[in-house]
């Protein structure tokens, strides 16, 4: 037997519960505690502020049938989480894909699949996308570019999966099993908790890492290559060719189109189409200008051309994203 519940109204059983709870008046403010609904099966739902904004969840269950909760689009915080069947009080191995990384922005509707009798224990980290920056801040504060992927805001969000590694499991177990109590148990789930973070974000950094530019690469060239993208930025409508440009911040051609991929994973002509897009798009989201009116402005003079490269980058086309649905980003 399958049951299917909305996910309005899977909130609605356990706050049922929660409200019906004993334990909850004994809990400090910043804690909730309170049993699964018996409808649904066994176990016990737990909640954390271990920060201001900041939320530790712990789910471990056990459901009576197959459960499917249907989840709507929706705006989403970032969201980091590991899942673990468990058996006989301990932590089984866990597979690929049992960490994940929701990034903020939109959520797609989706299907979660909760699978009968299969003893799971849920930690997740729920905060506002902006907050990495106090965690993981940037030379400059904010957050770091490689990680602005986790803050969509209006479109998408990003997905991400790392590897479940016995690191992330052994930090986990000890989320779960938190040997304190009161501001003690607060300040030793704030450690753990960057450090799950840090440990999930770990091969997505090393990833990152791997991009940056070979020890080859002159500074004086760096700073040519960079002054060839301002002068991209610039003349969008209008860029001069690739010979120009070399000529133009004193390198050769060659050297011009190594420096773009080493320095930004692209070739020249890649780069300057994906920022004349970005341009577009953000000129469609005002809604003050017509399709054929930004592809003059980002210099399409075939709009049938603009829109091909526009549906290639956010997977909408031009008008598509100017009556405000969302784009793809990739």
């Amino acid at each position: 037997m399958t049951i299917t519940l909305t996910e309005a109204e899977a909130e609605e059983l356990w706050e049922e519960v929660q409200q019906n709870s004993i334990c909850k008046s004994a809990l400090p403010s910043i804690e909730s505690w309170c049993e699964m609904p018996r409808q649904l099966g066994k176990g016990y739902l737990q909640f954390i502020e271990v920060y201001p904004e900041v939320w530790l969840r712990i789910e471990e269950s056990q459901y009576h049938n197959d459960v499917i909760v249907q989840v709507p689009q929706s705006q989403h915080p970032l969201q980091f989480g590991a899942v673990f069947p468990r058996t006989k009080g301990d932590f089984r191995q866990v597979r690929k894909g049992d960490t994940f990384i929701s990034g903020g922005g939109i959520q797609r509707a989706n299907n979660f699949f909760c699978p009968k009798f299969q003893k799971t224990v849920i930690v997740e980290i729920f905060m506002p996308p902006e907050l990495l920056a106090t965690f993981f801040p940037g030379q400059d504060g904010e957050i770091p570019p490689e990680l602005k992927i986790f803050d969509r805001g209006n479109d998408w969000q990003t997905l991400a999966f790392p590897e479940a590694t016995t690191a992330i499991q052994s930090v986990t177990q000890q989320i779960v099993n938190c040997p304190y109590q009161g501001i003690s148990k607060r300040i030793y789930l704030q450690g753990k908790i960057v450090e799950l973070m840090a440990l999930q974000l770990a091969p997505i950094l090393a990833e990152k890492g791997k991009t940056q530019p070979y020890p080859g690469l002159r500074k004086e060239t760096i700073d040519c290559i960079y002054q060839a993208k301002e002068i991209l930025l610039s003349r969008l409508e209008n860029p001069p060719s690739s010979w120009d440009l070399a000529q133009t911040v004193g390198v050769s051609e060659r050297t011009l189109r190594r420096g773009f991929q080493e320095l930004f994973q692209t070739t020249v002509f890649g780069y300057l189409t994906s920022q004349r897009m970005e341009k577009a798009k953000n000129l469609l989201r005002s809604g003050k200008v017509t399709v054929t009116e930004v592809a003059m402005i980002v210099g399409y003079s075939n709009t049938s051309h603009f829109g091909a490269a526009f549906k290639r980058q956010f997977g909408i086309t031009p008008r598509d994203c100017l009556v405000g649905k969302l784009s793809v980003l990739r």
